[in-house]
This record gives structure tokens, C-alpha cells and sequence, in this order.
């Protein structure tokens, strides 16, 4: 395990605490140049964070708020963003209010540029990473890997089931894992469906003859795509009523690993809301050169090479 995490899973260690109690430990810090996390609680006008600290006000000055800030290759949001939410850094110096109280100056560009520097930087294509989910857009999901260094996970490479928008598989928070897929120019994609498991390990799951709940993910002229796990659908004959997004009822009718389909009948379907939960992985390795989704004796051959 790295210890350069996304932010967020160093505040409540017992560690950071122990050090952010007080003024003797934090001068300490200071000079080991240690990554500690506090919440932020303000970006006042000039867009510098005010970082609570418990008995001490912190204070990121906006250039010290992300990397690339100072280069005006990032914009500002990534510093508004942080607001309420755990922010990482360095304590740079340590100065006086004009009533006297103690106040930390605090770096996040400089946590940032450790961790890209002695961690993100030697991450490999393959690489099996923990990240935090941070926002959703439709076209993917970004994801901080380290000291909020932000990485994006196109839709397409979120799970093998198709969906429309990416909140339907994470919320804002939540811990994945993730694959580093590409790395160029310094920017890093990730992917996510390959530690989901194979078309086997999936079906495994079910049986002929059961019937289960799914999630109708297409509505295609020849029938319905129903999501049974993220990555595995199967097709139901139509039915008038049958709307995207709706949960649904379906008897397993049959199961073809040469095809590698899934043959359902539609029983019933709901427009009550399916819940996000998070992910299962069945890939538990820090490092994947290939994943073959299909199975060996499908006619059609899926795989990733990484």
C-alpha cells in the first residue's frame, strides 16, 4: 500500500490526529515536511483556503492550492471544490494574526508535488490503484489517486454493462479501485470494468430457472438489455411497457457461454430506483497485463491488454 492515498483517508488516522494536536508536534512536522490532512472550512475572496486545524487557523494561500495553479494551467474551481472536504499538505511556516493567534501556513501544491513525484510518477500501465471517486460527468468519472491529483475513467471504462451516466455505478466519496489504462503527457486515464470479473465469473452467479432482479439498461427493437451485475446483461423479449433505468423481475431462461449470452423473460418491471452500491472486485492483484472477458469456448474473443 502506498503511502500516498487520495484525500480523505489520512484525517482520521490516529497519526495526523496525534499531530494537528499540538503546536510542538506541528513545528515537527514542519521540518520532516510531513503530509498531513485537515478540513477546509472557507475560500475567502481572494480564493485562499482557511484549513481548521483545531486549536490553530491554516491558511493555503491560492497558489499553494493545487498544482498548476501558479502555471494558470488549472483553474480555480480545483481550490472552491475543496470546501468542506478534507484538503492535504505540508506546513510551510507558521506566523501570528493580528491578534496574536498562532496561524499555519500550509501547502497543498506541495503535498501534490511529492506524491506525483516519488508515487504517481512511477505508477505503470496496469497498475492496480486505490482511488476517490470526486465528481461525475456524463462522458466519466474523476478520480483523485493521491493527495487530490485528480485522474479521469471514461464512461466506457467504468463496467462491461452499459450506462448512461456514471452515477449510476459511483457517488461523489466513494473508494474504488482503478486501473491505470494510459498515461500521456502526464495525464492518466484509468479504467475500472476489468476488476469486475469475467462473463464465467459473473454467470456464475445465476442458475436457469431463477428469477432475479436487474436493471434495464437499453431498449433495443428486438428486445431488452437487462443488467444482472455490472458486467453482465442479458437479452429479455420486449414488452410495451419497459422503460430504461427500470428495475425488473426476470426468469432466467437460458445461459450460452459458447454465445455468451443470457436469455431472459421479463416478469415485471419498477420505477423505483436502483441504489448505488459499491463495487465487488474479483481481480485482487496490485498489477494486470490482460483481462479476457469471454469465455474459452466463445466464438467471440474479448480482452484487454494493458
Amino acid at each position: 500500500m502506498t503511502g500516498y492515498l487520495p484525500e480523505g483517508k489520512l484525517i482520521n488516522t490516529t497519526e495526523n490526529i496525534k499531530t494537528l494536536s499540538s503546536l510542538s508536534n506541528m513545528q515537527q512536522a514542519k521540518l520532516s515536511q510531513k503530509i498531513l490532512e485537515a478540513k477546509a472550512t472557507v475560500c475567502d475572496a481572494q480564493h485562499n483556503l482557511i484549513v481548521d486545524l483545531g486549536d490553530m487557523k491554516g491558511i493555503i494561500p491560492r497558489e499553494e492550492g493545487a498544482v498548476g495553479i501558479k502555471e494558470g494551467s488549472v483553474r480555480d474551481i480545483a481550490v472552491i471544490s475543496r470546501v468542506n472536504r478534507p484538503v492535504s499538505f505540508v506546513i510551510t511556516d507558521f506566523t501570528h494574526s493580528d491578534s496574536g493567534a498562532p496561524v499555519a501556513l500550509l501547502s497543498r501544491e506541495k503535498a501534490q508535488r511529492r506524491c506525483i513525484d516519488e508515487y504517481i510518477s512511477t505508477l505503470k500501465v496496469g497498475d492496480v490503484v486505490p482511488a476517490r471517486i470526486t465528481h461525475l460527468e456524463t462522458f466519466g468519472a474523476f478520480a483523485d489517486i493521491g493527495c487530490g491529483v485528480v485522474a479521469l475513467m471514461p464512461i466506457d471504462s467504468i463496467s462491461v454493462s452499459r450506462i448512461e451516466h456514471p452515477k449510476e455505478r459511483f457517488k461523489v466519496g466513494m473508494d474504488v479501485k482503478a486501473i491505470i489504462k494510459s498515461i500521456e503527457n502526464g495525464r492518466i486515464s484509468l479504467s475500472h470494468k476489468e476488476l469486475l470479473g469475467t462473463w464465467e465469473e459473473n454467470v456464475a452467479k445465476f442458475s436457469v430457472g431463477e428469477t432475479v432482479t436487474g436493471i434495464v439498461r437499453s431498449v433495443e427493437n428486438y428486445g431488452a438489455f437487462v443488467e444482472l451485475t455490472p458486467n453482465l446483461a442479458g437479452l429479455a423479449e420486449l414488452k410495451d411497457t419497459v422503460k430504461v433505468g427500470q428495475l425488473a423481475s426476470v426468469y432466467i431462461k437460458s445461459i450460452i457461454p459458447s454465445k455468451m449470452k443470457v436469455k431472459l423473460i421479463l416478469i415485471d418491471t419498477f420505477d423505483s430506483e436502483s441504489s448505488v452500491k459499491p463495487p465487488r472486485y474479483y481481480y485482487k492483484e496490485n498489477h494486470i497485463e490482460k483481462f479476457v472477458y469471454s469465455p474459452i469456448e466463445c466464438e467471440k474473443y474479448i480482452a484487454t491488454e494493458f
